[in-house]
């Protein structure tokens, strides 16, 4: 493990989705004592049909993304975003819609997709250039951001330029090797990945919409940039996806970030979070161009 990520590692907390409001809690707490970068951008909160959204423009903000924070789809709004939303616009110098959708288990599938779908919608419809949209997200977020990909496509909704999916939760079924091995990594383990897909599927079989690695057919989706953390159950999805993409023609830029584990770039004391944050800004900038 990256020696800087290392020595916070006996700070975290259990990894542990059995008791969400607690965990929220901790996140908020979390959030509070972390920094935005808003300068020389502004700030707006609106409700796009009933869904909370936080909007990042930075002057002369070019091109929109949308944002889904991560939590498993359990915790997270744009209240605890507000540091990370904020630092992808700064990087990317895009507009940049941060969106509180419904969380499990109160809302399981599809209410965090159906709000993520209505902000999309709107978007396109309030966006000063429609054909400049990319969604993005971390996490559970990641998630989101692909599975709206597919629906956009099904359904001819929204173009969509590119998918960026920061370690995104794509499998419920945690069959590959990470997934079955990593049970004692920080963060996010094992136990917690199937904590968190039990909450967000709440009983319900998985579609592909639900878990985008069950879709049978992934061409004609945008370009995306997939990152991975090597210390993460997520990652060999992550990089399966990657792989199917490709042989489906999809353009994608795929990093694995030795050293890193699921959320370590939340430690942005570390030389390879401000790497990812940088490179993130960066992958953004030039899909948007």
């Amino acid at each position: 493990m990256d020696p800087e990520l290392e020595a916070f590692v006996p700070l975290f907390p259990k990894a542990d989705l059995t008791d969400v409001e607690k965990e929220r809690q901790f996140l908020a707490e979390l959030a509070a004592g972390i920094p935005a970068e808003t300068d020389g951008m502004e700030v707006e909160d609106l409700l796009v049909h009933d869904v909370p959204v936080r909007i990042y423009r930075p002057h002369g903000a070019h091109g929109t993304v949308i944002w889904m924070h991560g939590g498993g789809w359990c915790i997270g709004d744009v209240v605890t975003e507000h540091p990370w939303a904020s630092r992808v616009a700064a990087r990317s110098g895009a507009t940049v819609i941060s969106v509180g959708y419904r969380l499990a288990p109160e809302n399981p599938f599809p209410a965090a997709l159906d709000d993520a779908w209505e902000v999309l919608l709107w978007a396109h419809e309030n966006a000063p250039d429609p054909d400049l949209i990319a969604v993005a997200g971390h996490s559970a977020g990641g998630g989101l951001a692909a599975a709206l990909t597919l629906k956009a496509r099904d359904e001819q909704g929204p173009p969509i330029r590119f998918q960026l999916l920061h370690q995104p939760g794509l499998d419920d079924r945690l069959t590959t090797w990470s997934a079955r091995h990593f049970t004692e990594t920080p963060w996010y383990n094992r136990a917690k990945a199937k904590q968190a897909w039990e909450h967000y599927l709440g009983g319900q079989p998985a579609t592909p919409y639900a878990a985008p690695a069950r879709a049978e057919d992934l061409s004609d989706l945008p370009p995306a940039y997939i990152a991975s953390a090597e210390f993460c159950p997520n990652r060999d999805e992550n990089i399966a996806y990657a792989l199917r993409l490709m042989q489906s023609d999809v353009q994608v830029e795929l990093h694995q970030w030795p050293g890193t584990f699921h959320g370590s770039q939340a430690l942005l004391s570390a030389d390879v979070s401000q790497r990812q944050f940088a490179e993130i800004g960066d992958v953004l900038r030039r899909a948007l161009a």
